[in-house]
């Protein structure tokens, strides 16, 4: 193939042309004249404008880095020779967001359409190449001549070195492996960590159901024997009101005939209660409510029966006494035997003496503290023990119950009386009034507050056994949990297996790459070989090349290889002009070749290695049409002095 006229308006050129001719072309312009925007149009006319690129730091993408700034569509066209046709090939935008998308290719001169030629498959059709392997190789844009790998790349030239197969790629192979690795296991993603937690959710959800089902149990057997102590209660209450009721219509039977005694029996009553009160009022407790005194009380025993505990433990200095005797006999060894081990054994048994002094000091100070607080709790009930303020307990309750007793008394005898005094009209209501249940401290009331609690309980549990069967609707069955979980585990294995053959076939992958290097270094370093010599005039004889397409450089005296690092600016863009030479000649299709494109490509050499690689070039060009784009007039002339040698 090779480019005869290109047409553009793209980026700062404008409906500009530019013309080439067989073999070494050489176009010289100043910095910033548009030699590198004229490559970047060559490339897009061949492979087109990728649209999908995004711009990032430090990036800008061709669709706008070349966007014309004339603010005109991105166009232009390209008359070549291919397979011994004229062709023109032509781009063009439509859409502002796809430069360049719209295709033609004809034969020049012509409107009829050269078959199967498309804006994705022109370049290739064209060169022989991908776009990643032209760039690569034939295409040297400016400060980029160094070679960088990729799988295109790798393919054609393991395809020179091997068995001519261009389907492989070690990278591409070992990116795939690498990716079904990550797949199944990267850090904490991929699908067995996802497993794993699958497996741990379910393996919780089956203990979480274990627990729920026994909530449920307990509650529903708490359930029913509150259900039965309510109906017991209920039972109860029936009979207390029928008995209260009873009795309040007999005493309102005999309230007639006892209104003579009503005041007699309401003295004594009140009389009764008097004394009852000044006994309470003489006893050490006073008139402090039963409950609320026991409540204080049963704090006070139990603070008491802790204070007795610790005011029982015994403790002795013994150990302190023989860590100190032990201590003196270490001391008195050292001064015998002068050994720094038996002055170090008293110092550690002199601290240690002296913890369990302390420790002893400490635990006495406490049995101390423990018999005042004691002593305290005593006094504070006017008691010598614990059965003697139980006991005075006891005899306030019992006292107390009598005074409530005889309040109930005084307040019936004068209910009584008024009654007596009263209509009989509020003699009845009176009785009403002492046949409430819901309040008050009668049987019924107080079997009535329970009932009223035990019911609320009831509801309480019936809401926490719904709740707790809810979870257990929610976690679902456990046999469909028991299951999947073993096809987790048996799915769990097998990922492993997997995991474990793929890094096997990484490692055995790798293995097999490494022996295709060592095929595939030394038949490129020798074309590059040859070609560094050509331009430095036999002065570094070899090339060495690794897989990565670094390489190093040896002199012809030398023994030892030079890596790039120590090379001049200038043998190192030989030393990668070379490689680069080398690889258009591996890896580029026999046959008719496309045009070596070189933006710049020879600015860092002095003119004598400038002659010589123009001559290369010069001789490459009788093969092959080579485009050089250049800022140095001396290369103009270098291929001036070229041609006039031919």
């Amino acid at each position: 193939m090779k480019i005869r006229k290109c047409t553009a308006s793209f980026g700062k050129l404008e409906n500009e042309s530019l013309s080439f001719r067989d073999g070494l072309n050489v176009i010289y312009a100043p910095n910033e004249s548009g030699k590198s925007t004229w490559c970047a149009f060559i490339m897009a006319m061949l492979y087109g404008i990728d649209s999908s690129e995004r711009t990032r730091a430090g990036y800008l993408p061709d669709k706008l880095r070349y966007a014309p700034w004339s603010g005109a569509p991105m166009e232009g066209t390209m008359d070549l020779e291919a397979d011994r046709c004229d062709i023109t090939i032509t781009r063009s935008t439509k859409g502002k967001n796809a430069p360049m998308q719209e295709f033609s290719a004809v034969y020049t001169g012509t409107n009829v359409p050269v078959k199967g030629m498309t804006g994705s498959n022109a370049g290739e059709m064209l060169t022989g190449v991908s776009k990643d392997v032209f760039r690569r190789s034939a295409f040297i844009a400016q400060g980029n001549v160094g070679v960088t790998g990729s799988p295109e790349l790798e393919k054609r030239i393991s395809s020179i070195v091997t068995t001519g197969e261009e389907s492989c790629s070690w990278s591409e192979a070992d990116e795939r492996l690498r990716a079904w690795q990550r797949r199944r296991r990267y850090n904490r993603k991929g699908l067995l960590p996802e497993l794993e937690g699958k497996m741990d959710e379910t393996q919780r959800r089956l203990e979480e159901m274990s627990s729920s089902v026994q909530d449920a149990e307990e509650l529903d057997q708490r359930l029913r024997e509150k259900q039965a102590q309510c109906e017991d209660l209920e039972r109860q209450m029936a009979e207390s009101r029928k008995r209260q009721r009873r009795e309040a219509l007999e005493r309102l039977s005999r309230s007639k005939s006892q209104m003579e005694e009503s005041s007699a029996r309401h003295d004594r009553a009140l009389e009764t209660l008097s004394d009852l009160r000044e006994q309470l009022r003489q006893d050490r407790f006073g008139l402090r409510e039963p409950d609320g005194l026991e409540a204080e009380a049963a704090e006070d025993l139990e603070t008491l029966a802790s204070l007795r505990s610790r005011a029982g433990q015994k403790s002795s200095p013994i150990w302190a006494v023989l860590l100190v005797a032990l201590a003196m006999l270490a001391a008195a060894l050292y001064g015998t035997y002068q050994h720094i081990a038996l002055i170090v054994a008293a110092a550690v048994l002199c601290v240690a003496a002296l913890y369990f002094l302390f420790r002893y000091s400490r635990e006495h100070r406490a049995r101390e503290d423990a018999r005042e607080s004691q002593k305290r709790i005593l006094e504070k009930y006017h008691a010598r023990s614990s059965g003697e303020i139980r006991e005075a307990l006891s005899e306030h309750r019992a006292l107390w119950e009598e005074m409530e007793q005889a309040e109930k008394e005084e307040r019936a005898c004068r209910g009584s009386f008024e009654s007596a005094r009263g209509m009989l009209s509020e003699m009845q209501d009176t009785a009403l009034r002492a046949l409430d249940f819901t309040d008050g401290n009668s049987e019924a009331a107080r079997l009535g507050r329970q009932l009223a609690a035990g019911r609320a309980e009831i509801e309480t549990l019936s809401r926490q056994l719904a709740q707790a069967n809810g979870r257990l609707t929610a976690l679902g069955d456990p046999l469909v949990l028991s299951s999947s979980l073993g096809y987790m585990r048996t799915e769990y294995e097998q990922l492993c297996d997997e995991y474990d053959a793929i890094s096997l076939a990484i490692d055995t992958l790798k293995d097999a790459d490494t022996e295709i290097q060592r095929r595939f270094s030394p038949e490129l370093g020798k074309v590059a070989s040859s070609y560094m010599s050509a331009v430095t005039g036999g002065r570094y004889a070899d090339v060495l090349i690794n897989r990565d397409f670094s390489a190093m450089t040896r002199i012809s005296d030398d023994t030892v290889s030079r890596r790039a690092e120590y090379l001049s600016a200038g043998t190192l863009d030989i030393m990668y002009l070379a490689v680069r030479l080398a690889v258009c000649e591996l890896a580029l299709p026999d046959g008719e070749p496309c045009p070596l494109i070189l933006d710049d490509a020879l600015v860092n050499l002095d003119d004598e290695r400038l002659e010589q690689a123009m001559k290369l070039l010069g001789e490459i060009a009788k093969e092959r049409q080579v485009i050089l784009f250049s800022c140095r007039k001396n290369e103009e002339k270098a291929d001036e002095k070229v041609e006039s040698e031919k």
